[in-house]
């Protein structure tokens, strides 16, 4: 399929993300009134569940397209992780899921076993994974962590904000005499695997691996992206995990964090599109970036996937999952994906997705129902 694709574009997208959103605010139609078409006004509803790192673009996708494109197609999400998400998919009790860790063999195995056939993985966005902390003290300013420093972090050893290290990273800052509280999430979570991936890469003293789900040596347990927000929020001295779309649209605080080049990045769009740059996707789709190579990248960003199936029972669901999928990808979702701060995937590679979606999606026939969604 796309052994071969470079995912140079990404860049080009993040730098083009800016013009996108100045653009909706220059007088053209944005996202929330521009409408697609569909014509034959076909009905059904759908239910989903997964990822909480794209929820906020997923149910804006599905409301935005009943609202503008089909009353009658009507779309549930459930944020309940990605690692809940993956079990309901392979359950065959959504209509489709979505998790932000590729399936591992083992998924891939079950699925093939109970199906009997390939599941279909889809790369919708990327974005990046951030710390966002809440330290009224240094409100408004920057705050940088070295690697050494957010390792040690996550593994409980550093357990104050004046800790030596924090306060080498940041020279200029006044650290309160503060005990650090980390919040990770309790739930199966994907947002938990690209952390960990990259933290299983760079820290030394990791050594719980990488995972939705892992034993974390410190640190208190919530639920979801959302959890972990509020957690955050309401709790001075608290460092946590979550994506970037959720933090910038809570105004929560986020660190620059130093990369593979010894650089210290902001998080953002732009310098998380750099992970991807001069990387290949596999045919499956399955890319990673656990310790990105380019010197402006901010070192921790993943994609997300939308996990659908091969065959589906019903007509009505099999037609309007693909033309929901199709207008995210070809219509307004990009744009809204850029308004939320999430990276649109180059148009080569959506490209190949809209493939998948036409020619290995399928109706079952009457005579060869070997499974679906949820009417299983």
């Amino acid at each position: 399929m796309m052994k071969d694709q470079i995912f140079s574009k990404f860049r080009v997208l993040g730098i083009l993300s800016l013009c996108g959103l100045s653009l909706v605010g220059c007088g053209q139609q944005n996202s929330e009134t521009e409408t697609g078409t569909d014509n034959d006004q076909i009905s059904a509803e759908l239910s989903g569940a997964g990822a909480s790192f794209p929820a906020p673009l997923y149910k804006r996708w599905f409301s935005i397209y009943n609202r503008n494109v089909n009353p009658n197609i009507k779309v549930s999400y459930d944020s309940i992780g990605s690692g809940g998400g993956v079990e309901k998919y392979l359950d065959g009790t959504v209509d489709f899921a979505a998790s932000d860790a590729p399936l591992r063999q083992h998924e891939r195995s079950e699925f093939q076993n109970t199906f009997g056939a390939e599941p279909i993985q889809l790369p919708t966005v990327g974005g990046a994974v951030v710390f966002a902390y809440n330290i009224p003290e240094i409100a408004g300013k920057e705050l940088k962590l070295s690697r050494e420093t957010y390792c040690g972090i996550v593994t409980g050893k550093i357990t104050s904000w004046d800790n030596s290290m924090i306060a080498e990273d940041n020279p200029n800052l006044e650290l309160p005499s503060r005990d650090i509280s980390f919040v990770h999430r309790s739930d199966g979570s994907g947002t938990t695997f690209i952390l960990t991936n990259h933290i299983n890469t760079v820290c030394d003293d990791w050594n719980a691996g990488a995972a939705k789900s892992v034993n974390w040596p410190t640190g208190t347990g919530r639920d979801g992206n959302e959890g972990v927000a509020d957690e955050i929020q309401r709790n001075e001295g608290t460092i946590g995990y979550i994506e970037f779309a959720l933090a910038k649209e809570n105004d929560i605080a986020m660190a620059t964090l130093e990369n593979q080049s010894g650089n210290f990045v902001k998080p953002s769009p732009e310098t998380a599109s750099a992970a991807f740059e001069g990387t290949e996707i596999p045919d499956d789709f399955a890319l990673e970036v656990p310790n990105p190579k380019t010197p402006d990248a901010y070192p921790i960003a993943g994609l997300t996937w939308l996990l659908i199936y091969p065959e589906y029972d019903n007509e009505n669901k099999y037609k309007a999952l693909k033309r929901i999928l199709k207008w995210g990808y070809q219509n307004k979702g990009e744009e809204i994906a850029v308004e939320l701060g999430y990276i649109p995937i180059p148009k080569d590679v959506e490209q190949e997705a809209i493939n998948v979606i036409d020619n290995d999606v399928k109706v079952a026939s009457e005579n060869n129902q070997t499974r679906t969604a949820s009417e299983k």
